[in-house]
């Protein structure tokens, strides 16, 4: 019944008349869909191994293909079925395959791929700028289903309702250090979220996600609603940032006074019950580490430059409180140098210890925030000085391992006031690896996946959806920081990855869950997570009562997968399998142990949500970036300024040495603003209109971050309304009169220095 009731919804939603034929998988196709000007190509495939091709499910396409309206039927473009390297089979898949490209159409619509030959269709997609932005927003609540300590409710969380978790006796409100569980050891470590399909919570396993969803945040602010249907909405703030503020809130208190921070929170052995309020297991947490000092030092930091740049002021004192975090965990970090080598004393389930690289890393990322928030010189000398020892500096050689790093560095290099040879050390390494691993452009340039989402066959492994949305990211850094005069190869490659994990795969599945009702017709029903487990009302999205919670990012294919040695058999699929057909869409614990191919993680959904914000289209078509420091003309502060709306937050990305020059005439604020520096230290407008420079006018919030100010005339400021200032320089050199005149409210954050 709940099959045909979410067909009848969907087939009612989107088509009016009959379509030709019946549905085949083997054209595959986005399932979602596709932006108006995104490469567009349904992939088409002939098994020649597998589990398909034992069952004899053979296809070979016509020599045209066509696209088709979904309303109406009408035929909107015609072109070939191109084969894939002349017809070659491809060893990750063991499938022949043709390519059909229709990336000409960029009508709004919905439609499907019709085969005329062989009187079979494609699923349906929508071409439209928005297609992604319901997947997002349930891609996101993923993470309000993962909060632990925190009742979710029928209005946000719909049938998965459930109390707050974990906040049973000895558990953690009332948690204890695992090898002394007594009262004194103490601690409230309520809150965060469940890491995976357990609901333990780890430090060092939300360096990943908190990187990746910030980073996604800070590189495309414009994006992100504060409408998620999660209980912050409608507060003002991006739903974004509500939500890894419930993380980053834990995250505090896992910090010790001396600035260490705690290692994990979990029960001893991998107990678990379903749904999680249910779960009654003691909980323990272990002892403070030098690897999660350095992975929360720069998650802090991370936490602080996202909370800072978003310009909400309510949001500048939770600002400074990570950073001061920051700061203290570094400062322990300089006092005990050392690596730790965590055993997992007291504990079955996982150790979360990385290795003295993977610490030394962390440490580096962590000064690279902390420089771009401070300007320190501390913490540039720490990154210059030891940035050559991260691997893909040392190899020219990036890769989706080490993605994290790899972002934080050419973040760096974007950075003002960074020792050029480092950043052109940096930029050159990154620019020859992408030219020169074969896993990069050359796999681009030579069509070397069938699927158009290339990754080594080695990293085809547990949690392979992780590094498939970090390759994408490793090609979109190249349109990010513009390191192309042509960008559109690399956006291309980009999309290959998104469009691989909605459905233009071997298997044709969409690699979320339950996501019938946002678009998908082939989706994971099932996934390895002790509160949607197997035997529950949320095992199956067909055929349990609920089904699991939408839009979790299942693992990923896995040929390295067995079940534990006592099954005593095989399972095929996932076993037996070419790379890309060793998926089963499970969920049964042990010992058929699905976790290796199905099972969630925070850190696979970052990935995801970071690659997918890409091609979300911005809330407002106004731009908001000033990246021209000229007195009028495209990008200037007035050319910005006349367009936002009141509420609107104006970033200023100017290039290193650049100022923003006011010339012609004195700058009024009549609308509630943001203007926020988006770069190290504090960006400079210089007032040349002889008399004020810029007025706020009365019944306005005019909020100033990270500026500094000079110029002539009488005043640079003259305030009738609300005037707040964060960490603001203003120099009365060159003034006939006092710099700043306050006829109303003035409210200073951080420090706001008058200097001649």
């Amino acid at each position: 019944m709940r099959k045909s009731i979410l067909f009848y919804i969907f087939f009612t939603a989107k088509l009016l008349t009959a379509q030709p034929g019946a549905v085949s998988e083997h054209l595959k196709v986005d399932q979602f869909g596709y932006l108006p000007d995104m490469q567009k190509i349904c992939v088409i495939n002939n098994p020649q191994a597998g589990f398909d091709f034992i069952a004899g499910d053979l296809y070979t396409p016509g020599a045209t293909l066509q696209l088709r309206n979904a309303t109406t039927n009408a035929l909107v473009f015609s072109g070939p079925a191109t084969s894939w390297h002349g017809g070659a089979t491809y060893d990750q898949s063991g499938d022949k395959a043709w390519w059909f490209d229709f990336s000409s159409v960029t009508t709004n619509g919905s439609y499907y791929v019709y085969d005329p030959t062989n009187n079979k269709h494609s699923y349906y997609f929508d071409i439209k700028p928005d297609v992604y932005s319901d997947v997002m927003k349930q891609a996101m609540r993923m993470f309000y289903y993962q909060r632990s300590g925190f009742a979710k409710t029928a209005p946000y969380a719909g049938v998965w309702s459930d109390g707050a978790s974990h906040l049973h006796t000895q558990q953690d409100l009332d948690c204890r250090l695992v090898t002394n569980p007594i009262a004194s050891t103490s601690r409230n470590l309520r809150g965060g979220w469940f890491d995976a399909g357990d609901y333990n919570k780890y430090v060092n396993f939300a360096y990943e996600p908190i990187h990746d969803i910030l980073f996604a945040y800070i590189e495309r602010p414009g994006v992100w609603a504060d409408n998620y249907n999660i209980p912050e909405s409608g507060n003002g703030v991006p739903d974004v940032l509500d939500e890894v503020k419930w993380e980053l809130d834990w995250l505090r208190r896992m910090q010790e006074s001396n600035g260490s921070v705690l290692m994990k929170v979990s029960v001893t052995d991998f107990t678990a019950a379903s749904p999680p309020s249910a779960d009654v297991g003691f909980r323990r947490y272990g002892p403070a580490q030098a690897s999660s000092t350095r992975c929360a030092a720069s998650m802090y930091a991370m936490g602080a430059l996202a909370f800072q740049q978003s310009g909400i002021p309510s949001l500048q004192p939770y600002a400074d409180t990570l950073k001061t975090a920051a700061i203290n965990a570094w400062n322990w970090l300089v006092a005990n140098p050392g690596f730790s080598a965590y055993n997992n004393a007291g504990f079955q389930s996982a150790n979360p210890e990385i290795s003295n690289y993977q610490q030394t890393s962390a440490q580096i990322g962590a000064a690279v925030i902390l420089y771009a928030l401070t300007s320190q010189a501390t913490y540039k000398t720490y990154v210059e000085t030891n940035y050559t020892q991260i691997q893909p500096m040392q190899w020219t050689f990036w890769y989706p391992w080490e993605s994290i790093i790899q972002d934080l560095l050419l973040y760096y290099s974007s950075l003002p006031g960074v020792t050029t040879s480092v950043k052109n050390a940096i930029r050159n390494s990154f620019i020859s690896a992408m030219a020169g691993n074969s896993h990069l452009l050359p796999a681009y340039t030579n069509t070397s996946c069938a699927y158009r989402a290339f990754m080594n066959d080695g990293d085809n492994t547990w949690g392979s959806n992780r590094p498939r949305g970090h390759t994408g990211l490793i090609f979109y850094n190249y349109v990010q920081y513009h390191l192309a005069a042509d960008t559109v190869p690399y956006r291309n490659a980009a999309t290959g990855y998104i469009n691989f994990l909605h459905g233009v795969n071997p298997i044709s599945r969409v690699m979320l869950t339950n996501m019938y009702t946002t678009g998908a017709e082939k989706c994971a029903n099932e996934m390895y997570h002790s509160w949607f487990a197997d035997g529950t009302n949320y095992d199956n999205a067909l055929t349990s009562l609920y089904g699991p919670a939408p839009a979790y990012q299942t693992g990923g294919f896995n040929p390295n997968y067995q079940p534990d040695p006592s099954y005593g058999g095989t399972i095929v699929p996932p076993q037996n399998q070419p790379s890309l057909k060793s998926y089963k869409d499970w969920n049964t614990s042990w010992p058929e142990d699905s976790w290796e191919i199905t099972e969630t993680s925070i850190s696979n959904q970052g990935s995801y949500i970071k690659l997918l914000s890409k091609f979300i289209p911005q809330l407002n078509s106004c731009n908001h970036t000033v990246t021209n420091g000229g007195d009028q003309g495209p990008g200037t502060l007035r050319d910005v300024l006349a367009c936002v709306n009141a509420g609107d937050t104006i970033r200023l990305q100017l290039a290193a040495g650049d100022s923003i020059k006011l010339t012609s005439t004195q700058i009024n604020f009549t609308k509630n603003i943001t203007i926020l520096n988006m770069q190290a230290g504090n960006a400079k407008i210089y007032c040349g209109y002889g008399g004020v420079g810029i007025n706020i006018s009365a019944g306005v919030t005019l909020n100033l971050h990270d500026l500094s100010f000079r110029g002539i005339g009488s005043n640079l400021l003259w305030n009738t309304g609300t005037l707040n200032l964060h960490n603001v320089i203003i120099h009365k050199s060159g003034l006939s009169m006092q710099p700043l005149v306050n006829m109303s409210q003035a409210r200073v954050y951080g420090s706001v220095n008058v200097v001649n």
